[in-house]
């Protein structure tokens, strides 16, 4: 989730495009070696603008905004100062402008502060805040995407480490689309998952993270070992937490039953794992079981100890990474030079005026509402019980968003397109029976290969029912090679 710290004389984002600055000029080379002295003063001005951003932060929860501002504006000018030195000074060390970049980020998460509201200003989107949950609408966005994970931030949690910064690297770049699309379905999701997380204290960036990296926001997704529904659950794991079969409906397909599983199988595992957030994620991923012999009582032990790691499938080694990563941009987007799209995702509702699949219901709604891939998936995902070519009759409710239900008035109730809609859908693909296989042939006769022959040759002169292909099965040729003395089974064609 995108968001700023909610004092506007605080914004980080300030804070960050110096730092960035000073990254770039990090790299400059000069014709003059530089004594020990001149860098180690670049670095202590970086630290010294970090301190005073923490000073800055205290003195906002204090209630001293005047205060904050000023200490503010000075560590500004001490890192602008820096930048100004960096770009002729060889020697200046980009990790380090990293690390205070991403200690930054960390604080950022720690500073509930003021109240305004997210997006406000900014080219961040606004979430819809939920109804109905007990103070949530009264908490801004950023106290809860970083809801305390068993008294720790979930930031403190995640490790800047190889790993974590290659899976950042693929979300920004190979996996961004499907990083994208996982965003979209997830707000329009948002609403029947996120209480089931908040129900247990977990924080929602988690549970992006793990819909992300699992089935993309995609309800219905079906792994190739059987793992089913947006956050992918194994029959038996989902059998013991209450996922089942219902009147047909395998509700692990059911993003709110799902939702409530998976925070119930997190509770579990931060409980057996004391809290290590890596260790739990490994063990959704590659069995708790298996977790649990490789860790044996030492639960404080890294994910990534040689003895733990070494001993994980590929899979598992960047399954965990690569979750943490999607959860991170998720709090962090702007950090990162990316932009979620706006989406209003509260839901709605239609009454069905006329018999009508979800198909159809895409046809006739088209692009409305800025959606160019069209609303197919999201349709889909919040009437997951329905089948998407089956027509529902009139009278049916269907659940929708809710920037949804005038569109449906408007373009599927009367006019061309519910009619062009019905013709496609009920459009007749003729259906052939298959051909008859080729009857086998009745015998075979040997030949022996003479010198100069080929397989070629010899189906060319005798083989005129076969192929070559047959005849190298028959006699299990490799690469179809024959040699003189060769005795070759051969169909009989008469």
């Amino acid at each position: 989730m995108s968001y700023r710290p909610a004092v506007r004389s605080l914004r980080l984002i300030s804070v960050i495009a110096v730092l960035m600055q000073l990254t770039a000029c990090a790299s400059g080379t000069g014709a003059t070696k530089p004594s020990s002295a001149s860098v180690n003063a670049l670095y202590s001005q970086l630290d010294q603008a970090s301190q005073s951003y923490e000073t800055a932060l205290q003195q906002t929860r204090a209630g001293d905004t005047q205060g904050a501002q000023k200490t503010l504006d000075g560590a500004l000018d001490q890192l602008k100062e820096a930048a100004a030195h960096c770009g002729t000074t060889p020697g200046c060390d980009s990790q380090r402008f990293f690390s205070v970049f991403d200690h930054l980020l960390r604080l950022k998460d720690g500073s509930f502060i003021g109240d305004e509201t997210p997006g406000e200003n900014t080219n961040e989107p606004a979430m819809t805040p939920l109804a109905g949950q007990p103070g949530a609408a009264n908490l801004p966005e950023a106290q809860r995407s970083v809801t305390l994970l068993r008294g720790h931030q979930l930031s403190e949690l995640i490790a800047m480490n190889g790993p974590v910064k290659a899976a950042l690297e693929m979300w920004l770049t190979q996996w961004r689309s499907n990083l994208m699309d996982a965003y979209v379905n997830y707000q329009y999701l948002r609403q029947e998952m996120w209480p089931q997380y908040q129900e247990q204290g977990l924080p929602e960036a988690l549970l992006f993270g793990i819909l992300a990296k699992e089935s993309g926001g995609k309800v219905h997704a079906v792994s190739r070992s059987g793992a089913s529904g947006p956050l992918q659950f194994m029959y038996a794991t989902g059998v013991r937490f209450g996922l089942s079969d219902q009147d047909g409906f395998d509700t692990r397909f059911d993003p709110a039953e799902s939702a409530r599983a998976n925070a119930e199988y997190m509770d579990e595992q931060l409980k057996v794992f004391n809290d290590n957030l890596e260790l739990t994620l490994a063990a959704y991923n590659g069995g708790e079981g298996r977790m649990r012999r490789l860790v044996g009582d030492d639960t404080s032990v890294s994910f990534y100890d040689p003895r733990i790691y070494s001993q994980l499938s590929q899979e598992t080694r960047d399954y965990v990474p690569e979750v943490l990563a999607a959860a991170w941009l998720f709090l962090h987007p702007d950090s990162y030079n990316l932009r979620f799209p706006q989406i209003d995702g509260l839901s709605g509702s239609i009454t069905l005026k006329r018999a009508a699949s979800i198909s159809e219901l895409t046809v006739c709604l088209g692009s409305v509402n800025d959606m160019p891939d069209g609303w197919f998936r999201t349709l889909r995902n919040l009437n997951p019980r329905l089948d998407p070519q089956q027509e529902q009759p009139a009278g049916a409710v269907l659940q929708v968003p809710k920037l949804l239900e005038k569109a449906y008035a408007v373009r599927c109730v009367d006019g061309p397109w519910p009619i062009l809609a019905s013709d496609l859908h009920s459009a007749v693909v003729p259906v052939f029976p298959d051909p008859p296989p080729v009857a086998a042939p009745e015998s075979m006769f040997r030949y022996t290969v003479r010198r100069g022959d080929t397989l070629a040759s010899i189906v060319r002169k005798h083989g005129s029912c076969s192929s070559e292909s047959d005849v190298a099965r028959i006699n299990n040729l490799k690469f179809n090679h024959v040699k003189a003395g060769q005795v070759l089974k051969l169909p009989s064609c008469h």
